[in-house]
């Protein structure tokens, strides 16, 4: 049965997206998003409005629970899975959550409370560091609007559409590449006091890899139950280089799978194995997509998207 606060909940939901982003009563006035993420366990789609705050081209929202002892579900949905869709007046876009971690998380935080004091009193009220999460917008994207949020590029060809899977697989993989590197490089480098950072890798490249992970999942079987079929049945000539691409897929998932292993801790406790998981997975998906495009590509230049309806 649902709880009051549910229904609560329920009744800003539908009055925020009647209204564009404007609700009333305790929340007028207030900037207001809705985060959508996917339950840990269900893996059900599950709507939250939170406030928010932006800085540096994204939004930071804070796992208060009103001041609570535990993290608010969302929290750890995200944590499950990275790749969030956000509602933000009558727009809605995905965006990777990625929760802050040491000076950096008390950096944010600061700035949250400038922007809304009441932060404060729910951070006094318990002994838990409340989260601060950073949701970064993951479409690919031209140069920044007035809002300080980027618009997606347009997408008018299916190639077009394969090209941009491929440019953000491409980019997170640069991301949890290049962040793993500073981190060896940190601690390399560290002479000062109170000894080399924590041995693990934190938050950000656990949640970067995890999302690329699973968006590399999706994308490939996709590709092998809809798009490679479609384009053999009118390219019978090329089955030998869909099953090629298939064998690099299968290829790929078994790096994957021992990438995600890894994963299964909030912190990767395992870095070097992690590095050279990573390593590996940057060469074979490199070569791999770099090979798709030379084939598919000119394929389907002339194929719209998305798809006219019937």
């Amino acid at each position: 049965m649902p709880t009051p606060a549910h229904d609560f909940s329920r009744s800003v939901i539908e009055e925020f997206r009647a209204h564009r982003g404007k609700v009333g009563g305790p929340f007028e006035g207030e900037d207001l998003l809705l985060l959508t993420t996917t339950g840990a366990r269900s893996g059900a789609g599950h709507t939250t409005p939170l406030g928010y705050v932006r800085h540096d081209g994204a939004l930071l929202i804070v796992g208060s629970n009103l001041g609570a002892d535990r993290h608010p579900a969302w929290y750890h949905n995200l944590l499950a899975h990275p790749q969030v869709s956000v509602e933000l007046g009558g727009d809605t876009f995905e965006a990777l959550a990625i929760p802050a971690e040491g000076a950096r998380r008390a950096e944010l935080f600061e700035t949250v409370v400038r922007a809304v004091p009441g932060y404060a009193d729910y951070q006094a009220r318990t002994a838990r560091p409340l989260p601060v999460v950073r949701l970064e917008p993951t479409e690919p994207t031209e140069p920044a609007g007035p809002d300080g949020r980027q618009a997606p590029a347009p997408v008018t060809t299916l190639a077009g559409k394969l090209l941009e899977v491929h440019t953000w697989l491409r980019a997170q993989l640069r991301h949890v590449g290049a962040e793993t590197e500073a981190h060896f490089a940190a601690r390399a480098a560290h002479t000062g006091p109170g000894g080399p950072p924590a041995p693990g890798l934190g938050l950000q490249i656990r949640q970067r890899c995890l999302a690329f992970c699973q968006g590399l999942e999706f994308h490939h079987t996709s590709e092998d139950a809809h798009l490679f079929p479609g384009i053999a049945a009118h390219h019978p000539h090329l089955a030998a280089t869909f099953e090629r691409l298939r064998e690099e897929h299968r290829t790929v998932a078994r790096i994957q799978t021992e990438l995600a292993s890894l994963l299964g801790e909030v912190a990767i406790t395992e870095p070097e194995r992690f590095r050279a998981g990573l390593a590996r997975m940057t060469a074979e998906l490199t070569a791999h997509l770099d090979f798709e495009e030379e084939v598919l590509l000119p394929l389907l230049e002339e194929v719209p998207w998305p798809p006219p309806r019937p």
